[in-house]
């Protein structure tokens, strides 16, 4: 029996046939013909533009058929057609991985292109600055962090603070960045000041040296200036007479042995031919030439000093502004400079040669803002003459050899300043491809100088080569470390960097690892320029182990191995010193077994310090290597001031003995300087006075016995009540000092002020009319 189906379920059986779907081959309406299934409409997954603005059937085709019809352009390429949610999450997940890998590969083209050096046609041919040896095709391609985007940034970005501070007779004040000397004085010095619960009087940052006193040399003094001050109407240095040729000879022979190992930017045969010929048809006067002006200022700068301090004759009651050796010469660097304005229009070869030494006798005369415009005069002068240009194939080995030569020794220079004074840099890599110069003997052979090679692949050229390495790899991570304090800074949320124990620990792994290059550095210098070690010691380590000086070694050889050493002890000094902070609790003591990677930064930086002043004290005190080199005591004041800041913002580290009695051996090495130059005398008794107070600031480790903390000898410490440490100068608090009688808060602050007026008297004279004498400028 069949059963019907209910009603209700008719409906789903099938359609009927609709009269529209019916063609000319439908069945009728008898039935003489089955019907045709109604066909499937077919799915696009998207439309292209022109269908989708149109609100028009598309189809599957590329072109569709709306497109071919009308012979336009179908837009529907089918690419990035995303059709369910689970495809959508997949192309999420997709894209950012993308992106990873991307950020990934841009960061390591990045350090390839600070540590390569790229050939021109494109290959890499070694890494900086590891390499011993680099043609003279190749080309520098570094992409550092302080480029011309790290200073055009947006404003909104938070940099590292600076000081501003007058260094002139002028109110006008002048930046000093955080790299600089004189910021860490101002940061010590507000330590101390709320230490002695006293803010320091405005004028303790002026200059109080006795060229505050005169406009120029000739001037007579201010009515108000002490009969001491006076200027002695006999002072031989003062006197417009130039030299003889005899004494001119003296000083040009001097020059050979001395800046020229160390600074080549001169032909000696070249310079030696002109030279004589100034002298043709008449022996009592020459003809004017800037570029003898300049050797003869500088070797007399150094000269004086020199046999100043084999004298023993100690200038500690020199006037800076008549008798100082430091201003030997400057009859001759004027005279240099009326010539040189002549030139400015068509400068030649021999005009960037008078630039680069004029900065080098305002280096050593203290003239630091001074040195470092005439650096940006040099810098732009070189890049005029095409010298940050691979030199034309078509000039002679000896001249392409000499154009590299002069470029790197204004970058090396110009990086120097720039890292010393805490300032952005003119020059960058970015915008040169010269390459380095070559070190073989060969190009030993063309320089026009005849010194002996050291071994078979070291000639005196190759410590030109390594100390420009060396400032390559110290100018890559002193950018990078610069460059960023805004991401720690503004990630942490805190308004200085000091203030963020947590960022201070990041920013110090990030520098320890920036600092294997140097390391790399050390590694690669060759041993005939590493200054051997007594005791088994290991050169350029901070073992403290004696040197040993070569006993038949050329003095230009010993002084190029201590000065390679030296300069990269004080490089790794000013980069890890930031890492010396006075923020403290007042509470919290630095522990020996402290695992603080900011803390090691601090002592590595008082590590290499101490290395540098060892040395320093030994050379001095036993050869005449670095005797009246005026650089060499810059670096030594440098490291005094670092080591006293260590000491009291570490007054119980490990290191704080080895530190105190480093700033002894440091006070010893001034005061030997001090024979030569009288501002090195004022160094040595300002070092000793503020190491003095500082041992009577320390207190011994005090243990904490129920609320009060009593020193190991039993006697209670008073602290500074916690107000008064919320309302320092810059906010610090002590690290556990007591309190001072204001006999005491005197002599203090007295000596910051002589620490700041010193500091100026190193960093920079107050007057720059002492070099401008009234001289005939037709002379």
């Amino acid at each position: 029996m069949v059963h019907q189906l209910p009603t209700m379920f008719t409906t789903f059986l099938g359609p009927s046939p609709r009269s529209s779907e019916s063609g000319p081959n439908s069945a009728s309406p008898n039935g003489s013909q089955p019907p045709r299934p109604r066909q499937k409409r077919s799915q696009v997954a998207r439309a292209c533009d022109y269908c989708r603005v149109h609100r028009i059937k598309c189809d599957n085709n590329h072109p569709c058929l709306n497109c071919q019809t009308r012979g336009g352009q179908c837009s529907n390429d089918r690419t990035n057609g995303v059709r369910t949610l689970p495809h959508a999450f997949r192309e999420i997940e997709r894209l950012k991985q993308r992106n990873q890998e991307l950020e990934k590969e841009l960061e390591e083209e990045r350090s390839r292109n600070r540590n390569q050096v790229v050939t021109p046609t494109g290959t890499s041919s070694s890494q900086l600055p590891t390499p011993p040896n680099i043609s003279s095709s190749s080309s520098i391609s570094i992409t550092t962090p302080s480029g011309p985007s790290s200073y055009d940034a947006v404003s909104s970005r938070r940099y590292w603070e600076g000081i501003y501070t007058n260094t002139a007779r002028s109110a006008s004040k002048t930046w000093y960045g955080p790299a600089s000397l004189l910021y860490f004085i101002s940061r010590l010095n507000a330590f101390l000041a709320s230490t002695l619960q006293q803010h320091l009087p405005e004028n303790s940052l002026q200059p109080n040296s006795a060229s505050r006193l005169l406009d120029g040399p000739t001037s007579p003094p201010d009515k108000h200036t002490n009969e001491h001050d006076q200027v002695p109407p006999d002072d031989p240095i003062k006197a417009k007479e130039y030299l003889t040729a005899t004494q001119e000879e003296y000083f040009l022979d001097l020059y050979w042995q001395s800046h020229h190992t160390s600074l080549l930017v001169l032909d000696e045969d070249d310079f030696r031919r002109h030279y004589k010929s100034l002298w043709v048809g008449s022996r009592k006067k020459r003809k004017p030439s800037a570029l003898v002006d300049i050797v003869i200022a500088l070797c007399m700068q150094y000269g004086m000093a020199r046999g100043r301090g084999n004298n023993n004759s100690v200038l500690g009651n020199a006037n800076i502004d008549t008798d100082d050796a430091t201003l030997a010469g400057r009859w001759h660097y004027c005279r240099c400079q009326n010539l040189l304005a002549c030139e400015l229009e068509s400068p030649t070869i021999s005009t960037l040669q008078c630039n680069i030494l004029s900065v080098v006798w305002l280096c050593c005369a203290s003239f630091q803002n001074m040195a470092d415009s005439t650096l940006a005069v040099t810098a732009r002068t070189a890049q005029m003459l095409g010298l940050h240009l691979p030199p034309p194939q078509s000039m002679p080995r000896r001249e392409r050899e000499m154009r590299k030569r002069l470029w790197w020794s204004i970058y090396v220079a110009e990086t120097k300043t720039s890292m010393k004074l805490g300032r952005p840099f003119m020059l960058h890599l970015s915008h040169a491809s010269c390459g380095l110069p070559a070190d073989d003997h060969e190009a030993a052979a063309q320089s026009g100088s005849g010194f002996a090679p050291l071994d078979d692949d070291v000639t005196w050229l190759s410590w030109n080569l390594h100390n420009t390495k060396l400032i390559l790899a110290a100018r890559d991570v002193y950018t990078a470390f610069y460059d960023k304090y805004p991401d720690f800074v503004e990630s942490d949320g805190s308004q200085a960097i000091y203030d963020a124990p947590a960022a201070m620990e990041t920013y110090a792994e990030f520098l320890i690892m920036r600092m294997r290059a140097l390391e790399q550095w050390v590694k690669d210098v060759p041993d005939a320029l590493k200054t051997q070690r007594k005791n088994h010691g290991i050169p350029f380590s901070t073992d403290l182990s004696p040197v040993e000086i070569e006993q038949f070694a050329p003095l230009w050889v010993q002084r190029q191995r201590l000065l390679l050493e030296l300069l990269y002890h004080n490089l790794c000094t000013n980069l890890y010193r930031p890492f010396i902070s006075f923020k403290r609790s007042p509470y919290s003591l630095v522990s020996s077994e402290s695992s603080s990677l900011a803390e090691s930064c601090a002592r590595r930086c008082a590590s290499h310090a101490m290395a540098l002043t060892h040395i320093m004290r030994q050379i001095l005190s036993t050869t005449d290597i670095l005797t009246g080199w005026q650089e060499a005591f810059q670096w030594e004041w440098n490291v005094a001031m670092t080591l006293v800041g260590f000491v009291l913002s570490h007054p119980h580290d490990e290191l704080t003995r080895a530190a105190r009695e480093a700033i002894s051996v440091s006070v010893d090495a001034l005061g030997i300087f001090g024979n030569s130059f009288s501002v090195a005398a004022s160094a040595a008794q300002l070092i000793r006075e503020l190491s003095d107070k500082a041992d009577h600031m320390i207190m011994p480790q005090p243990i904490n016995e129920g609320n009060r903390l009593i020193t190991q000898e039993g006697q209670p410490i008073t602290m500074m009540p916690q107000n008064e440490q919320e309302s320092t100068v810059i906010g610090q608090t002590d690290v556990g000092f007591p309190m001072f009688d204001e006999d005491t808060i005197n002599i203090m602050q007295g000596i910051l002020a002589e620490s700041m007026d010193l500091a100026f008297a190193v960093d920079g004279y107050n007057t720059t009319n002492v070099l401008w004498p009234n001289i005939d400028p037709t002379e």
